[in-house]
């Protein structure tokens, strides 16, 4: 036994990570969703297709193992979006057994690998915001929760829909004007806000836009002063740094300067707005805090839980190899 595994599922995509037991990643693959209750769902969030979701797990896997057999992994660990209830675990570790990975198998939500990824060692709590949002928590005693179902703030699809929204209102006269109307306007593209109405609810329709990539347009005019911008994206982090108190109580770490780890494709925007607003809500209960942006993508939290779990101590030696092996960040592009 020379490897571990590590895969990270989500709404946009499934990565795996093969690596040596010193921290050296030597195979990767990525496939599509991978949450049992996303994929296939055609936009309605729990009607997916588990067999979808794992079919698109095993092919990330497949492409990280290359010629290394299910037999030579010393641990594997699947940090998985729809790993929610008692359920979701009993039928993954089935369909991971069914397919070779039977012992020393590790399964958490996919907020927990995301921790990992972000803190030095392990524990804390983390807000991975991008398509959806996960938050999680993990205490040195063992205790761990995420907030599956209970997780209101969501990601980008939300953000999107919010911009939307406040830009109907300003077209209303509800609101004050707003930059986020040329944006708006330009992204679909439209001449009227009307027209873009028409496109979002038309009876016969060619197809809705996927609104998640109007975020990055909402965080820039935040960035750059918009009023209505600024008040949605620090009413979300406000929000956001709220969950992230509940996840830190679960676990028994609301007293104390735990670290918060910032990931996903939305906290990684430059725009510092939505980070700003999230931590300081945290940080008036935890004035010790120890916000981080994650230094690593979430699927290598998955490799280091896999790791530890074989036993092997995880020290900068092992980050560093492993940080100079990591495929091309094209990988792991939404």
């Amino acid at each position: 036994m020379t490897h571990v595994l590590g895969l990270d599922a989500g709404n946009t995509k499934t990565v795996a990570l093969l690596a040596r037991l010193d921290g050296e990643i030597v195979g990767s693959g990525r496939a599509g969703c991978g949450d049992i209750y996303g994929a296939g769902s055609s936009g309605v969030y729990g009607t997916g297709s588990p067999e979808l979701a794992l079919a698109a797990v095993e092919a990330a896997i497949s492409g990280a193992l290359g010629n290394c057999h299910p037999a030579a992994i010393a641990a594997s660990c699947f940090s998985m979006a729809g790993a929610d209830w008692p359920e979701d675990y009993e039928l993954i570790r089935a369909e991971l057994a069914r397919r070779g990975f039977r012992q020393n198998v590790a399964i958490y939500n996919d907020a927990i690998g995301a921790l990992r990824a972000g803190s030095p060692d392990g524990y804390g709590v983390a807000v991975a915001c991008g398509t959806g949002t996960a938050t999680g928590a993990r205490a040195p005693d063992g205790r761990w929760w995420h907030t599956s179902y209970w997780q209101e703030p969501q990601g980008a699809h939300e953000l999107g829909r919010m911009t939307l929204d406040a830009v109907y209102r300003a077209e209303l006269g509800l609101e004050p004007p707003t930059a986020l109307t040329a944006r708006v306007l330009a992204w679909f593209p439209a001449e009227t806000v009307e027209q873009v109405l028409h496109a979002m609810t038309a009876r016969v329709s060619p197809g809705r836009p996927d609104l998640g990539r109007l975020a990055r347009g909402l965080l820039d005019e935040a960035a750059a002063g918009d009023a209505t911008a600024r008040r949605l994206v620090q009413t979300h982090g406000t929000a956001m740094g709220e969950y992230a108190l509940v996840a830190a109580r679960r676990v028994g770490l609301a007293h104390s300067d735990f670290t918060l780890v910032m990931a996903g494709s939305v906290l990684r925007h430059p725009a510092p707005e939505l980070k700003e607003a999230l931590v300081a809500r945290v940080r008036a209960e935890v004035p010790g805090v120890r916000p981080v942006l994650s230094r690593f993508e979430p699927v290598v939290g998955a490799v280091l839980l896999a790791l530890e779990q074989a036993g092997v101590s995880v020290d900068e030696a092992v980050l560093a190899r492993m940080a100079a092996s990591l495929p091309p960040a094209a990988l792991f592009a939404t």
